[in-house]
């Protein structure tokens, strides 16, 4: 799945640095393993225009949406296991979506991914959901290289990806059709060795974009009807 928020609010701070100035999410803020009872906790949000603004896919029908949860389920199952799908729950309520993949296990290659509810964006909920995946995917899964993509409009996913210390790798031209147009993706990625040194401080910025993009919407590469979307 490809799934941001900019900053982090003082009432909820979901992501906080530690000592050695590494991401660490709160309790507040919990991944867990996406089960086919989420279908219409994630319809809540994968169902609305706003969520999917910078995708192929959507808004998504009820059906679609189940669809994709029966199969980020189903995947479980797999071995070798290529995708890990979470439901990232606030206090016990589930406000959005993370996904791993495993690209290439050779190669040691990863992309994460995010999808949070338009009523949670602007807490940080992003960040947090990006640097847990970071951290599972290299803590857990051994991966060398972890990237993800987003729109060249959506400039709050571009904050988020430069929080979580990875680097503006570039832009590839015309990689999905969505509803106005074919669209950009940013390229971001960060090392192994980079995530253990602990992430950059401050946004990276990223210039000469165009204007008009809203925070929360995510990241990454999606299939036509699932609720998945860039970092």
């Amino acid at each position: 799945m490809s799934l941001g928020s900019i900053s982090v609010s003082s009432a909820l701070e979901p992501m906080v640095f530690s000592r050695q100035n590494r991401l660490v999410i709160k309790a507040s803020v919990t991944l867990r393993e996406l089960v086919v009872r989420d279908c219409q906790a994630v319809h809540a949000f994968a169902g609305r225009p706003e969520a999917c603004r910078y995708q192929a896919w959507g808004p998504n029908t009820e059906e679609q949406t189940r669809a994709f949860v029966r199969s980020a389920s189903d995947d479980r199952l797999r071995s070798p296991r290529t995708r890990f799908a979470y439901a990232v729950c606030l206090d016990d309520d589930l406000i959005g979506i993370g996904e791993l993949k495993v690209r290439s296990r050779v190669h040691r290659q990863g992309e994460i991914s995010y999808l949070v509810h338009p009523r949670v964006w602007g807490r940080g909920v992003g960040t947090a959901i990006g640097g847990e995946l970071l951290s599972r995917g290299f803590g857990q899964l051994g991966l060398h290289r972890i990237y993800a993509t987003c729109d060249p409009r959506n400039l709050g996913s571009s904050r988020v990806l430069g929080k979580l210390g990875m680097t503006h790798e570039g832009r590839h031209r015309h990689t999905a059709l969505i509803r106005d147009g074919w669209r950009d993706s940013e390229v971001f990625s960060i090392l192994d060795e980079e995530w253990a040194s602990g992430p950059a401080s401050g946004d990276r910025e990223i210039r000469d974009r165009a204007s008009g993009s809203r925070p929360g919407t995510g990241t990454g590469r999606a299939a036509q009807g699932h609720p998945e979307c860039d970092v």
